[in-house]
């Protein structure tokens, strides 16, 4: 049962409080902050809990609090043990650093307190464990366990299959999960929810669950997945019930100042040099009046490009002041991240350039400002990102967002509204991943025998699988136990043994545990695949270049993409080589940076179509200029100047088309390229994820009754169907919108033979275990896992199209690289009308669709190339509605 905690008193806290700990605390603050009045007497009293709080709100020290109190009472006493009281977990290795630091020096701290009174007390001892602890380290824990074990999900699932200091855990008392909103939603935290449940039937005492989430929703689904169910065994078989936990959602505290900004007055009747003039002044402006800024961008290579710009245009400033600016990505190496955290913790550093990599809560020091370029995507997002600015819990959040095009401004306007009226996206929770669960499995064999219906229920006890059913569950069982005839001669052997009669399964091979230790983990490995020419003859097998993986995930047969400035067609791959036509004359139907962008999340897509919505209705009855302008003034936080370029955007839309698309009204627009192509535009704008769904389902249906390939081009936007030849693409919608239940059937039969398929395969045969990325202390190239991908996956549909691997690839496609579930929910909409479809023919794209027709061809265009291509577009739509520029 879900409950709100209580906000307790300052004295009921005190009373609890060891006096070492009492007088350490107020020497150091003056008052519990409100997370610590709601969260550190439930942790004493040992109640699961969930603490929301924005970033710098104390979270940490509320979760620790009520432990090391617990830790030091019993350091006086004299009645520590040699085991692990707390497991901390944290998705970053960085934070685990910091988390040690800031727990050695309180206990320091506190020991000093316990010298000055002569009170003498145990050593309280903390750990990291990660991949980076060194064996010598490792040994030492075994013999000197630390009372508290900091470590990552990967870290802490090895420690759970260890031969010896697994013992160390048999009585764990607190388990505190931190950043579970960067865990939650995605197949890491599918694992380390399993690893919970693992260290819970080992630990002779029910562990308190503490959960550490920045800003967050759904709580509710939150909260299960950190406490998972409790099994009641009655005569009519197990009744499942969610464990008790109390919420501390204390998001409403922390100050704000939100701005949505733009370096250009007009964003069409504009240069390109004017707009990189007006951009990089306008950050220039923003960094030299703040002592510290930070600036996100949503591609690394975007960060590195800022970096450069900025020191190209102020040289003075930035290139003689090397040592005040610096770029911080995945992509760098450790030392380099490292060091430009340490000098921003330092205060050293003016500006730091990153894309996603400072978004969790590692401790950077004092942060003025936080500028994002463009839409983070998510209302979640845009608050973990702005809430890096002013750290700590009382000082003002303050971050600007840039825009440079009217898409953008709209959806940044709507999203800083949602923000600042905390209405949060809410996260999707991925569940029955089979792959995980075979990796799990096995672990768990290696750790001990086990009985098939206890380690059944165990596994349901998470809320990553407490629908999963016994029939997958026996499929995986049979798959690690070598059951799939054939499989040997791709050499998949058994992993386990597994005897029906008695129903038990234990761990096979004396190499199991090195196996499982060595191929551990759910981040997939990543590489760059080479572009190779097969057409024409004279050029057959010339290397172009590389492309990343997840680029080539989103190609099709017939795909034209721009690589080095030149247009390649795509055929086929094979391993880690793609093969192009480099005789092609159409446009490229691909933008170069597809892969790298984040889609747009459908709580806010919804928010921005129910603008779109409220302004067509304005348009619509003939409100005058004056009380359209108010309520977009009204609506949104938005200057004079953004208001004016919105109301813009609408009037242009609405009088060349007389139809604003929205929360109501899905319009498809008709139009005709001079070369003959014609296109089917779907204003859909419910992001990347259900488009994708969508789109892909349409143009199969399309293509399999008009016997030819279409091209795609999706974005959050929207997406089209291109072809040569007429398309009933319309049909194709209402026919799916007939029955909304089939478009799963329909989208695995779609991504059968993608590349997105292929590679997504690779990627779960290495979490199960089939594919080893290290054998024997040899590693196995990403080229050569992907080869042997490809051949196990042509075995594999030889023997069974249900084979658990199989199905858990096209799963992931569908629920967690696309949203099928939203994307059937707007064909119920459809279906129940609810959604109006409506069609229209254009002459021109209309205003709406000029970034998801563009698309492809910018990147063949020099960037004064495709302003002066929006500009002729643009032009053409204010001649057809008799409006001036």
């Amino acid at each position: 049962m879900i409950t709100p905690a209580n906000l307790r008193t300052k004295e009921e806290i005190v009373s609890v409080l060891d006096p070492l700990v009492r007088e350490w605390f107020f020497t150091k603050f003056k008052e519990f902050s409100l997370p610590q009045l709601y969260g550190v007497l439930p942790i004493h009293e040992r109640k699961n809990i969930l603490i929301s709080a924005p970033t710098g709100g104390t979270k940490t020290l509320t979760a620790f609090l009520s432990i090391l109190n617990y830790l030091v009472s019993l350091a006086r006493k004299r009645e520590l043990e040699d085991k692990v009281y707390c497991v901390y977990v944290s998705p970053l290795k960085a934070l685990n650093n910091d988390i040690l630091v800031n727990l050695k020096q309180p206990l320091d701290e506190i020991r000093g307190v316990a010298r000055k009174k002569e009170v003498k007390m145990q050593n309280i001892r903390v750990a990291v464990r990660t991949g980076d602890t060194a064996v010598e380290e490792k040994a030492r824990m075994l013999k000197c366990p630390p009372h508290i074990l900091i470590t990552t999900p990967e870290s802490l699932a090895i420690v759970l299959s260890t031969k010896k200091f697994v013992e160390k855990l048999s009585a764990v008392e607190y388990v505190i999960i931190d950043e579970i909103h960067a865990l939650a939603n995605n197949k890491r935290g599918v694992h380390l929810s399993l690893s919970i449940e693992r260290l819970e039937n080992l630990s002779k005492i029910v562990p308190v669950r503490i959960g550490l989430s920045a800003t967050i929703a759904p709580i509710e689904e939150i909260v299960k997945y950190l406490v998972g169910y409790t099994i009641e065994i009655k005569k009519g078989g197990p009744i499942w019930k969610e464990n008790d936990c109390l919420v501390a959602d204390v998001n409403f505290v922390k100050k704000m100042d939100l701005k949505v900004l733009s370096p250009i007055d007009d964003f069409i009747e504009t240069t390109a040099k004017e707009m990189q003039q007006g951009l990089y002044g306008l950050l220039d402006e923003l960094i030299q009046e703040h002592k510290t800024t930070l600036i996100f961008t949503n591609t690394r290579s975007a960060t590195e490009r800022v970096i450069n710009h900025l020191k190209e245009m102020f040289p003075r400033k930035y290139e003689a002041l090397e040592e005040t600016i610096g770029a911080h990505h995945s992509s760098l190496s450790k030392a380099l991240r490292f060091r430009i955290e340490q000098r921003l913790r330092e205060g050293k550093l003016k500006c730091v350039v990153t894309s996603t990599s400072l978004e969790l809560g590692i401790d950077i020091g004092f942060v003025e400002l936080v500028v994002l370029l463009g839409s983070p995507k998510s209302v979640a997002r845009a608050l973990q990102r702005t809430g890096r600015a002013g750290h700590k819990l009382h000082e003002i959040s303050k971050g600007r967002i840039v825009v440079l095009d009217r898409d953008d401004l709209v959806e940044c306007s709507v999203m800083l509204k949602e923000a600042i009226e905390k209405k949060i996206d809410r996260i999707q929770i991925p569940k029955n991943c089979l792959d995980v669960l075979a990796q799990q499995i096995y672990g768990m064999a290696i750790q001990r025998k086990w009985n098939v219906e206890e380690l059944f229920l165990t596994v349901k006890k998470s809320y990553c699988y407490n629908s999963l059913s016994k029939e997958d569950f026996l499929s995986v069982l049979s798959y690690l136990a070598g059951e799939y005839a054939g499989l040997e001669s791709q050499s998949i052997y058994g992993k386990i043994w597994y005897d029906t009669k008695t129903g038990e399964l234990g761990k096979r091979g004396k190499l199991a545990r090195m196996i499982y230790m060595t191929n551990i983990g759910t981040i997939p490995e990543e590489s760059f695949v080479n572009v190779v020419i097969a057409a024409p003859y004279e050029r057959k097998n010339e290397k172009i270049g590389k492309i990343d993986e997840a680029f080539l995930e989103r190609l099709k047969k017939g795909d034209v993409f721009v690589l080095g400035g030149s247009k390649y067609e795509f055929l086929y791959s094979r391993g880690m080589n793609v093969y192009v036509n480099a005789s092609v004359y159409r446009p490229p139907t691909i933008p170069s940076w597809a892969s790298e962008m984040l889609p747009l999340s459908f709580d806010l897509a919804l928010a921005i179509q129910r603008f779109r919505r409220l302004l067509g209705e304005m348009f619509e009855s003939g409100k005058s200029e004056k009380d359209i302008k108010s309520f977009i003034d009204s609506y949104l936080y938005l200057d004079k100047k953004g208001v004016d370029a919105i109301y813009n955007y609408f009037y242009e839309q609405y009088h060349y088309t007389k139809k604003i698309p929205g929360e109501s009204r899905l319009l498809i627009e008709r139009w005709g390229e001079e070369n003959g192509k014609h296109y089917c535009i779907f204003h859909s704008l419910y992001g990347r994820r259900v488009n994708d769904a969508l789109a892909r389902a349409i143009a199969y249906i399309v293509a399999q009754h008009g016997r030819r390939d279409v091209e795609i081009g999706i974005s959050d936007n929207g997406f089209f169907l291109a072809s040569h030849f007429p398309m009933q693409a319309e049909k194709a919608l209402s026919l799916l919108a007939e029955k909304p239940e089939a478009l799963r059937e329909i989208l695995k039969e779609s991504i059968e033979r993608t590349e997105v398929f292929k590679r997504r395969f690779r990627h779960c045969a290495t979490r199960a275990l089939m594919i080893l990325r290290s054998y024997k202390g040899k590693s196995k190239t990403v080229g050569k896992q992907q080869m042997k991908s490809d051949f196990l996956l042509g075995a594999i549909k030889k023997i069974s199209n249900e084979f658990p691997i199989l199905r858990e690839a096209k799963r992931e496609i569908l629920e967690d690289l696309m949203d099928i579930e939203n994307a059937m929910l707007v064909l119920e909409w459809i279906k129940n009308k609810k959604l109006k479809v409506e069609i229209i023919c254009t002459e021109t794209p209309s205003p709406f669709s000029f970034n998801l027709v563009t698309q492809g061809i910018i990147d063949l265009l020099k960037m004064e190339n495709k302003i002066e291509f929006l500009k002729r577009m643009h032009q053409a739509v204010l001649d057809r509605i008799g409006k001036k520029s």
